[in-house]
């Protein structure tokens, strides 16, 4: 049952676009279609999300990690009386802006565009939806709805919100578009919240077990991680012989740490929302930070994402493939400025005249892992990354 501080996709406020309702879908269902049915939905399946797509078939790509964030906060969103549907499209556009080789690239790429108004992935997930997808006739994006729009805009600027606000439509409430919340200092919806914290929920876990798979950090430096150590301890209780099976041992930990996250954030959220009282989705807008875990969660997590980010994000070889990666955008970054014509894109969106380093950069933030490396070679006649 969807609780009364929950977004109610019948009371939604509306799209950028006016369109009939679909007589079978809810607006917010009809979002997720819309998302999956994407193209840069589809592109996913070959972005990075910590190693390469050719580093091994079972790792997490930027696909599988946003499956994965959706059915966290579907399955949170339930028992919390929050809109499913919502919680899901959000969580599987959140990633959309996403440039190929993961933060190595979008770092790259915001060097790249200094003086040209940066770049930064949030914003170009918002960008994707609302202007770049170009599948409808009457409209470039997607034509989201305000409350989808407004989960996948995570951060922004003071000043990225009052241009994203100069060309938001006018809604009919007058509570202004989705960068109004930055300049009022308010919150987004809860189900917004939420997605938010199934994303670090995600990928805390399956970077350990992608990096514990890749051999780059061991079952025993990740013991030592309280977080992880105290569900590792658990599964071996409950379990015996884990110690010889040590990767269904690493997968039991997993597990319980993915449940112990998620039944400390509801609990910790519901105790929340008692405390505020928010009486439906307005009200949530003007409280503080709803969806939160315990203090000792917290605490936990920071830890385990200090320790990621020490040994796996910084580790040697994940730097030298990330150095080169980083050398691959700049130099297609700079072979695109000189002679936009190589670029083999077509200009169906955005009809409207765009700065030529701004076109650059929607060009190559769409590109997945193995375009981007191709074309690289097609233009250097180098191969960085094979």
């Amino acid at each position: 049952m969807r609780a009364p501080y929950a977004s109610d996709p019948a009371l939604s406020r509306g799209r950028r676009y006016p369109q009939s309702p679909a007589p079978t879908r809810t607006e917010f269902q009809r979002d997720r279609d819309r998302i999956v049915h994407s193209t840069a939905f589809r592109r996913l399946v070959y972005k990075t999300q910590v190693f390469l797509n050719h580093e091994g078939d079972l790792f997490r790509t930027r696909l599988t990690h946003s499956l994965e964030v959706a059915q966290l906060g579907r399955s949170m969103a339930r028992t919390l009386g929050l809109d499913e549907d919502l919680v899901e499209a959000i969580a599987l556009a959140h990633d959309l802006g996403h440039t190929p080789f993961g933060h190595a690239g979008q770092d790259a790429l915001d060097a790249c565009m200094v003086g040209h108004g940066g770049f930064e992935h949030n914003l170009q997930s918002l960008r994707v939806v609302d202007h770049l997808e170009a599948r409808y006739p009457e409209f470039d994006g997607l034509n989201l709805c305000f409350e989808t729009r407004e989960g996948i805009l995570k951060h922004c600027s003071r000043h990225n919100a009052q241009l994203i606000e100069a060309h938001e439509p006018v809604f009919a409430d007058g509570q202004g578009g989705v960068g109004a919340r930055f300049l009022r200092r308010a919150q987004p919806s809860l189900e917004a919240q939420l997605c938010n914290l199934a994303d670090e929920i995600a990928y805390n876990a399956h970077d350990i077990d992608d990096g514990v798979r890749s051999g780059l950090i061991s079952l025993e430096q990740v013991q030592q991680v309280p977080l992880f150590a105290r569900f590792s301890e658990q599964a071996a209780r409950a379990n015996g012989g884990l110690a010889h099976k040590p990767r269904r041992w690493l997968y039991e930990t997993v597990r319980l740490m993915l449940s112990g996250q998620i039944y400390d954030l509801i609990e910790s959220t519901q105790i929340a929302i008692e405390h505020s009282g928010p009486a439906d989705v307005q009200a949530v807008r003007n409280c503080p930070p709803l969806v939160q875990f315990s203090p000792a969660m917290q605490q936990e997590t920071a830890q385990l994402k200090a320790f990621l980010y020490a040994s796996l994000y910084r580790h040697p070889r994940v730097q030298e493939t990330m150095d080169k990666a980083r050398q691959v955008v700049g130099d297609l970054f700079t072979a695109y400025v000189q002679d936009p014509a190589v670029m083999q894109t077509s200009a169906d969106a955005e009809t409207a005249p765009l700065p030529l380093y701004r076109r650059v950069a929607d060009y190559i933030a769409g590109m997945t892992d193995r375009f981007a490396s191709r074309e690289h070679q097609r233009l250097t006649g180098r191969v960085l990354l094979a």
